[in-house]
Protein backbone atom coordinates (compact mmCIF):
# COMPACT_ATOMS: atom_id res chain seq x y z
CA UNK A 1 0.00 0.00 0.00
CA UNK A 2 1.41 3.50 -0.62
CA UNK A 3 2.27 5.57 2.42
CA UNK A 4 0.60 9.03 1.86
CA UNK A 5 1.32 11.14 5.17
CA UNK A 6 -0.80 14.08 3.55
CA UNK A 7 0.41 16.57 6.83
CA UNK A 8 3.39 16.48 4.70
CA UNK A 9 1.63 17.97 1.84
CA UNK A 10 -0.25 20.82 0.61
CA UNK A 11 -2.92 19.81 2.74
CA UNK A 12 -1.11 20.27 6.12
CA UNK A 13 -0.18 23.57 5.44
CA UNK A 14 -3.21 24.60 5.42
CA UNK A 15 -4.20 22.86 8.17
CA UNK A 16 -1.21 24.56 10.01
CA UNK A 17 -2.23 27.70 8.76
CA UNK A 18 -5.70 27.27 10.42
CA UNK A 19 -4.75 26.17 13.15
CA UNK A 20 -2.00 28.87 13.56
CA UNK A 21 -4.86 31.80 13.33
CA UNK A 22 -7.23 30.06 15.52
CA UNK A 23 -4.09 29.48 18.51
CA UNK A 24 -3.02 33.77 18.07
CA UNK A 25 -6.90 34.77 18.12
CA UNK A 26 -7.65 32.64 21.17
CA UNK A 27 -4.26 33.58 22.49
CA UNK A 28 -5.22 37.45 21.92
CA UNK A 29 -8.27 37.52 22.93
CA UNK A 30 -7.14 36.15 26.22
CA UNK A 31 -4.26 38.17 26.63
CA UNK A 32 -6.08 41.52 26.24
CA UNK A 33 -8.88 40.49 28.44
CA UNK A 34 -6.21 39.80 31.09
CA UNK A 35 -4.51 42.80 30.57
CA UNK A 36 -7.63 45.22 30.73
CA UNK A 37 -9.56 43.47 33.52
CA UNK A 38 -7.23 41.05 35.22
CA UNK A 39 -8.78 37.64 36.29
CA UNK A 40 -12.27 39.21 36.60
CA UNK A 41 -11.93 38.46 32.73
CA UNK A 42 -13.10 34.58 33.96
CA UNK A 43 -16.19 33.93 35.67
CA UNK A 44 -14.14 32.16 38.55
CA UNK A 45 -15.19 33.49 42.21
CA UNK A 46 -14.14 32.87 45.72
CA UNK A 47 -16.71 30.49 45.83
CA UNK A 48 -15.30 29.18 42.46
CA UNK A 49 -12.07 30.08 41.99
CA UNK A 50 -10.80 27.21 39.85
CA UNK A 51 -13.18 26.85 36.18
CA UNK A 52 -12.95 25.84 32.90
CA UNK A 53 -9.02 26.64 32.48
CA UNK A 54 -7.92 24.19 35.28
CA UNK A 55 -10.64 21.53 33.62
CA UNK A 56 -8.91 21.90 30.30
CA UNK A 57 -5.65 21.71 32.25
CA UNK A 58 -6.65 18.75 33.82
CA UNK A 59 -8.08 17.18 30.45
CA UNK A 60 -4.48 17.88 28.45
CA UNK A 61 -2.35 16.59 31.39
CA UNK A 62 -4.09 13.29 32.01
CA UNK A 63 -4.53 12.81 27.77
CA UNK A 64 -0.54 13.41 27.99
CA UNK A 65 -0.29 10.99 30.69
CA UNK A 66 -2.87 8.35 28.84
CA UNK A 67 -0.75 8.60 25.75
CA UNK A 68 2.62 8.27 27.84
CA UNK A 69 0.68 4.92 29.16
CA UNK A 70 -0.16 3.63 25.98
CA UNK A 71 3.91 4.36 25.04
CA UNK A 72 5.00 1.96 27.61
CA UNK A 73 2.55 -0.85 25.95
CA UNK A 74 5.70 -1.42 23.21
CA UNK A 75 8.43 0.48 24.70
CA UNK A 76 7.85 -1.11 28.66
CA UNK A 77 6.63 -3.66 28.42
CA UNK A 78 7.43 -4.79 24.15
CA UNK A 79 4.21 -5.82 23.03
CA UNK A 80 6.10 -5.38 19.48
CA UNK A 81 2.23 -4.82 17.86
CA UNK A 82 1.84 -1.38 19.16
CA UNK A 83 5.22 -0.62 18.22
CA UNK A 84 3.44 1.30 14.98
CA UNK A 85 1.88 3.39 17.25
CA UNK A 86 4.65 4.03 20.35
CA UNK A 87 6.86 7.20 18.37
CA UNK A 88 3.25 9.26 17.68
CA UNK A 89 1.99 8.23 20.91
CA UNK A 90 5.33 10.09 23.16
CA UNK A 91 5.34 13.20 20.45
CA UNK A 92 1.52 13.56 21.47
CA UNK A 93 2.13 13.13 24.67
CA UNK A 94 4.59 15.88 24.62
CA UNK A 95 2.42 18.23 22.83
CA UNK A 96 -0.40 17.81 24.59
CA UNK A 97 1.45 18.10 28.12
CA UNK A 98 2.98 21.26 26.86
CA UNK A 99 -0.32 22.85 25.34
CA UNK A 100 -1.94 21.93 28.58
CA UNK A 101 0.72 24.07 30.49
CA UNK A 102 0.53 26.97 28.27
CA UNK A 103 -3.39 26.94 29.27
CA UNK A 104 -2.40 26.67 33.00
CA UNK A 105 0.33 29.71 32.40
CA UNK A 106 -2.32 31.97 31.13
CA UNK A 107 -4.41 31.27 33.99
CA UNK A 108 -2.40 32.71 36.68
CA UNK A 109 -2.40 36.04 37.40
CA UNK A 110 1.45 35.94 36.90
CA UNK A 111 2.21 34.02 33.77
CA UNK A 112 6.11 34.05 34.32
CA UNK A 113 6.10 34.28 37.98
CA UNK A 114 5.63 30.73 38.00
CA UNK A 115 9.21 30.03 35.98
CA UNK A 116 11.09 30.80 39.40
CA UNK A 117 8.40 31.16 42.30
CA UNK A 118 7.35 27.60 41.75
CA UNK A 119 10.85 25.59 42.13
CA UNK A 120 12.45 28.39 44.17
CA UNK A 121 9.80 28.62 46.57
CA UNK A 122 10.66 24.96 47.74
CA UNK A 123 7.42 24.24 49.11
CA UNK A 124 8.25 20.35 49.35
CA UNK A 125 4.93 20.11 51.36
CA UNK A 126 2.82 21.17 48.56
CA UNK A 127 1.35 18.84 46.38
CA UNK A 128 1.16 21.50 43.76
CA UNK A 129 4.88 21.84 43.71
CA UNK A 130 5.54 18.31 42.99
CA UNK A 131 3.23 18.51 40.17
CA UNK A 132 5.62 20.92 38.45
CA UNK A 133 8.62 19.07 39.30
CA UNK A 134 7.14 15.31 38.02
CA UNK A 135 5.62 17.34 34.95
CA UNK A 136 8.79 18.83 34.12
CA UNK A 137 10.98 15.59 34.74
CA UNK A 138 7.60 13.94 32.84
CA UNK A 139 8.51 16.26 29.69
CA UNK A 140 12.33 15.85 29.51
CA UNK A 141 11.93 12.17 29.40
CA UNK A 142 9.32 12.22 26.67
CA UNK A 143 11.94 14.23 24.89
CA UNK A 144 14.72 12.06 25.86
CA UNK A 145 13.12 8.79 24.24
CA UNK A 146 11.51 10.77 21.29
CA UNK A 147 14.62 11.19 20.61
CA UNK A 148 16.16 7.84 20.87
CA UNK A 149 12.85 6.87 18.57
CA UNK A 150 13.94 9.26 16.56
CA UNK A 151 17.93 7.47 16.26
CA UNK A 152 15.94 4.61 15.99
CA UNK A 153 17.19 3.53 19.16
CA UNK A 154 14.44 0.85 20.38
CA UNK A 155 15.68 -1.72 22.04
CA UNK A 156 18.79 -0.67 23.57
CA UNK A 157 19.52 -0.62 27.54
CA UNK A 158 19.48 2.76 27.39
CA UNK A 159 15.87 3.19 25.47
CA UNK A 160 14.80 0.07 27.70
CA UNK A 161 15.94 2.75 31.09
CA UNK A 162 14.54 5.75 29.65
CA UNK A 163 11.15 3.87 28.73
CA UNK A 164 10.96 2.63 32.24
CA UNK A 165 11.95 6.18 33.93
CA UNK A 166 9.21 8.04 31.67
CA UNK A 167 6.24 5.35 32.42
CA UNK A 168 7.18 5.88 36.11
CA UNK A 169 7.53 9.15 36.00
CA UNK A 170 3.89 9.40 34.47
CA UNK A 171 2.37 7.18 36.62
CA UNK A 172 3.42 9.32 40.16
CA UNK A 173 2.88 13.09 37.67
CA UNK A 174 -0.81 11.77 37.22
CA UNK A 175 -1.02 10.02 40.55
CA UNK A 176 0.09 13.13 41.97
CA UNK A 177 -2.45 15.65 40.05
CA UNK A 178 -5.01 13.35 41.53
CA UNK A 179 -3.86 14.06 45.02
CA UNK A 180 -4.10 17.92 44.52
CA UNK A 181 -8.01 17.16 44.56
CA UNK A 182 -8.18 13.53 46.51
CA UNK A 183 -6.45 15.34 49.74
CA UNK A 184 -9.12 17.86 50.64
CA UNK A 185 -10.98 17.01 52.77
CA UNK A 186 -12.49 20.74 52.53
CA UNK A 187 -14.04 19.46 49.48
CA UNK A 188 -15.97 16.66 49.81
CA UNK A 189 -16.73 15.37 46.09
CA UNK A 190 -13.17 15.55 45.49
CA UNK A 191 -11.74 14.10 48.45
CA UNK A 192 -11.72 10.30 47.86
CA UNK A 193 -8.36 7.98 47.89
CA UNK A 194 -9.33 6.23 44.69
CA UNK A 195 -8.84 9.13 42.30
CA UNK A 196 -5.32 8.08 41.31
CA UNK A 197 -6.68 4.94 39.70
CA UNK A 198 -9.95 7.34 38.13
CA UNK A 199 -7.01 9.48 36.72
CA UNK A 200 -5.55 6.68 35.16
CA UNK A 201 -8.07 5.35 33.80
CA UNK A 202 -9.87 8.63 32.09
CA UNK A 203 -6.56 9.58 31.00
CA UNK A 204 -5.68 6.50 29.05
CA UNK A 205 -9.12 6.80 27.48
CA UNK A 206 -8.42 10.12 26.75
CA UNK A 207 -5.32 9.51 25.12
CA UNK A 208 -6.29 6.16 23.45
CA UNK A 209 -8.99 8.90 21.53
CA UNK A 210 -6.11 11.34 20.50
CA UNK A 211 -4.29 8.69 19.25
CA UNK A 212 -6.90 7.49 16.91
CA UNK A 213 -7.86 10.86 16.00
CA UNK A 214 -4.18 12.19 15.08
CA UNK A 215 -3.06 8.70 13.49
CA UNK A 216 -6.27 9.19 10.88
CA UNK A 217 -5.70 12.50 10.27
CA UNK A 218 -2.01 12.52 9.73
CA UNK A 219 -3.50 9.98 6.81
CA UNK A 220 -6.37 11.72 5.40
CA UNK A 221 -8.91 9.53 6.97
CA UNK A 222 -7.69 6.76 4.72
CA UNK A 223 -6.31 3.76 6.57
CA UNK A 224 -5.36 1.85 2.98
CA UNK A 225 -2.95 5.02 2.87
CA UNK A 226 -1.39 3.64 6.09
CA UNK A 227 1.79 1.39 6.50
CA UNK A 228 0.79 -2.05 6.60
CA UNK A 229 1.84 -2.76 10.67
CA UNK A 230 -0.67 0.32 11.30
CA UNK A 231 -3.48 -1.03 9.80
CA UNK A 232 -3.18 -4.33 11.56
CA UNK A 233 -3.13 -2.65 14.25
CA UNK A 234 -6.30 -0.80 13.62
CA UNK A 235 -8.23 -3.37 12.51
CA UNK A 236 -7.25 -5.68 15.65
CA UNK A 237 -5.85 -5.00 19.20
CA UNK A 238 -6.27 -1.16 18.98
CA UNK A 239 -10.13 -0.78 18.55
CA UNK A 240 -10.31 -3.64 21.26
CA UNK A 241 -8.20 -2.27 23.85
CA UNK A 242 -10.12 1.41 23.05
CA UNK A 243 -13.80 -0.62 23.53
CA UNK A 244 -12.37 -2.37 27.35
CA UNK A 245 -11.06 1.13 28.53
CA UNK A 246 -14.29 2.93 27.41
CA UNK A 247 -16.28 -0.08 29.29
CA UNK A 248 -13.85 0.23 32.69
CA UNK A 249 -13.87 4.21 32.26
CA UNK A 250 -18.06 4.38 32.53
CA UNK A 251 -17.88 1.77 35.18
CA UNK A 252 -15.80 4.00 37.59
CA UNK A 253 -17.98 6.53 36.63
CA UNK A 254 -20.82 4.69 37.64
CA UNK A 255 -19.07 3.74 40.89
CA UNK A 256 -18.63 7.10 41.49
CA UNK A 257 -22.18 8.04 40.65
CA UNK A 258 -24.52 5.57 42.78
CA UNK A 259 -21.83 6.38 45.88
CA UNK A 260 -22.42 9.93 45.33
CA UNK A 261 -26.32 10.03 45.16
CA UNK A 262 -26.40 7.66 48.14
CA UNK A 263 -23.96 9.77 50.08
CA UNK A 264 -25.29 11.55 53.46
CA UNK A 265 -22.67 14.62 52.81
CA UNK A 266 -24.77 17.26 51.10
CA UNK A 267 -21.66 18.65 49.31
CA UNK A 268 -21.40 15.37 47.73
CA UNK A 269 -25.05 13.56 47.38
CA UNK A 270 -26.57 17.41 46.06
CA UNK A 271 -23.64 18.19 43.54
CA UNK A 272 -24.65 14.84 41.78
CA UNK A 273 -28.82 15.34 42.18
CA UNK A 274 -28.85 18.91 41.89
CA UNK A 275 -26.03 19.81 39.44
CA UNK A 276 -24.59 17.30 37.48
CA UNK A 277 -27.76 14.93 36.89
CA UNK A 278 -30.01 18.11 36.36
CA UNK A 279 -27.54 18.75 33.67
CA UNK A 280 -28.72 18.14 29.88
CA UNK A 281 -25.26 18.84 28.97
CA UNK A 282 -23.73 16.14 31.29
CA UNK A 283 -26.25 13.42 30.20
CA UNK A 284 -25.57 14.64 26.43
CA UNK A 285 -21.91 13.90 27.37
CA UNK A 286 -22.50 11.03 29.35
CA UNK A 287 -24.93 9.39 26.99
CA UNK A 288 -23.45 10.41 23.62
CA UNK A 289 -19.82 10.99 24.23
CA UNK A 290 -19.13 7.75 26.70
CA UNK A 291 -21.99 5.06 26.17
CA UNK A 292 -22.84 5.58 22.49
CA UNK A 293 -18.87 5.01 21.12
CA UNK A 294 -18.61 1.87 23.69
CA UNK A 295 -21.99 0.36 22.03
CA UNK A 296 -20.08 1.53 18.33
CA UNK A 297 -17.09 -0.48 19.54
CA UNK A 298 -18.61 -3.84 21.28
CA UNK A 299 -19.64 -4.72 17.64
CA UNK A 300 -16.88 -6.92 15.67
CA UNK A 301 -17.74 -5.29 12.16
CA UNK A 302 -18.33 -1.54 13.49
CA UNK A 303 -15.00 -1.06 15.53
CA UNK A 304 -12.68 -1.98 12.65
CA UNK A 305 -14.89 0.38 10.67
CA UNK A 306 -12.39 4.00 9.90
CA UNK A 307 -15.58 5.85 9.74
CA UNK A 308 -16.70 4.19 13.05
CA UNK A 309 -13.37 4.44 14.96
CA UNK A 310 -12.44 8.40 14.01
CA UNK A 311 -16.58 9.22 15.13
CA UNK A 312 -15.67 7.34 18.57
CA UNK A 313 -12.57 9.21 19.02
CA UNK A 314 -14.27 12.55 18.27
CA UNK A 315 -17.18 11.73 20.55
CA UNK A 316 -14.87 10.37 23.42
CA UNK A 317 -12.99 14.00 23.24
CA UNK A 318 -16.29 15.61 24.13
CA UNK A 319 -17.52 13.14 26.57
CA UNK A 320 -13.78 13.24 28.86
CA UNK A 321 -13.68 16.85 28.42
CA UNK A 322 -16.95 17.38 29.61
CA UNK A 323 -16.48 14.85 32.50
CA UNK A 324 -13.73 17.04 33.73
CA UNK A 325 -15.45 20.25 33.54
CA UNK A 326 -18.18 18.57 36.13
CA UNK A 327 -15.25 16.90 38.12
CA UNK A 328 -13.72 20.21 38.23
CA UNK A 329 -16.46 22.81 38.96
CA UNK A 330 -18.66 20.29 41.02
CA UNK A 331 -16.52 19.98 43.44
CA UNK A 332 -16.94 23.86 44.18
CA UNK A 333 -20.67 24.56 43.93
CA UNK A 334 -21.26 23.75 47.16
CA UNK A 335 -19.88 26.67 49.54
CA UNK A 336 -17.15 26.10 50.72
CA UNK A 337 -17.61 24.92 54.66
CA UNK A 338 -20.88 25.40 54.63
CA UNK A 339 -22.40 22.30 52.40
CA UNK A 340 -24.54 21.27 55.79
CA UNK A 341 -26.42 24.25 56.12
CA UNK A 342 -26.15 26.26 53.42
CA UNK A 343 -27.38 24.19 50.14
CA UNK A 344 -27.51 26.96 47.29
CA UNK A 345 -26.01 26.17 44.18
CA UNK A 346 -23.02 28.60 43.00
CA UNK A 347 -23.74 29.03 39.54
CA UNK A 348 -20.63 29.41 37.47
CA UNK A 349 -20.40 29.57 33.39
CA UNK A 350 -17.22 30.10 31.69
CA UNK A 351 -16.96 33.60 30.26
CA UNK A 352 -15.35 33.75 26.81
CA UNK A 353 -11.69 34.62 27.79
CA UNK A 354 -12.10 31.18 29.10
CA UNK A 355 -13.02 29.24 25.63
CA UNK A 356 -10.40 31.55 24.44
CA UNK A 357 -7.79 29.79 26.23
CA UNK A 358 -9.70 26.36 25.65
CA UNK A 359 -8.92 27.47 21.96
CA UNK A 360 -5.45 28.22 21.94
CA UNK A 361 -5.08 25.11 23.83
CA UNK A 362 -6.79 22.98 21.15
CA UNK A 363 -5.31 25.20 18.70
CA UNK A 364 -1.90 24.57 19.72
CA UNK A 365 -1.83 20.64 19.48
CA UNK A 366 -2.84 20.71 16.14
CA UNK A 367 0.06 23.09 15.21
CA UNK A 368 2.37 21.53 17.13
CA UNK A 369 1.07 18.01 15.56
CA UNK A 370 1.18 19.34 11.71
CA UNK A 371 5.00 20.42 12.59
CA UNK A 372 5.73 16.92 14.01
CA UNK A 373 4.69 15.32 11.06
CA UNK A 374 6.28 17.34 8.23
CA UNK A 375 9.24 17.05 9.43
CA UNK A 376 9.49 13.44 11.49
CA UNK A 377 8.43 10.32 10.46
CA UNK A 378 5.72 9.66 13.24
CA UNK A 379 4.55 6.23 12.36
CA UNK A 380 8.61 4.92 11.93
CA UNK A 381 9.02 1.25 13.32
CA UNK A 382 11.72 -1.30 14.15
CA UNK A 383 12.66 -2.89 10.87
CA UNK A 384 12.09 -6.51 12.35
CA UNK A 385 8.11 -6.29 12.43
CA UNK A 386 7.27 -4.58 9.51
CA UNK A 387 6.87 -8.18 7.78
CA UNK A 388 2.79 -9.49 8.26
CA UNK A 389 2.36 -11.67 10.88
CA UNK A 390 1.44 -15.49 10.56
CA UNK A 391 -1.99 -15.70 9.50
CA UNK A 392 -2.75 -17.63 12.98
CA UNK A 393 -1.32 -14.60 15.11
CA UNK A 394 -3.30 -12.42 13.40
CA UNK A 395 -6.85 -14.97 13.19
CA UNK A 396 -5.97 -15.03 17.29
CA UNK A 397 -5.73 -11.60 17.31
CA UNK A 398 -8.89 -10.66 15.66
CA UNK A 399 -10.93 -13.58 17.07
Amino acid sequence: MTNSNVMKGGAGTVLLVLSLLVMVAGFGYAAFSLSAHGHAAFNASSNVPWGQPISTYLYFALASSGLGLLAAIPLVFRVKAYYPVAKRCVFLAFIVLISGMAVLAMELGHTFRMIWAIPFGMQIESAMFWMGVLYLLDLIFLLWKFQRLEGKDWDSKTAKQIGVASFLGVLLASGNLALIFGMMSMRPFWFDGSLPIYFYLTGITSGMAALVFYTYLAYGFKREAMPEPLQRLLTGNLPVLFAALLGVTLLFILVRMVTGLYSNMPEVHLVWSDYILTSPVYHLSLWGGLVLPFLLLLSRNLRVQPGVQVLCAMLVFAGLFAERYYFVVGGQVIPLFKGTWAWDIVHYTPSAAEWSLTLMGAAMIFVLYVLGEKYFNLSDTPADITAPEPSGATAKVTA
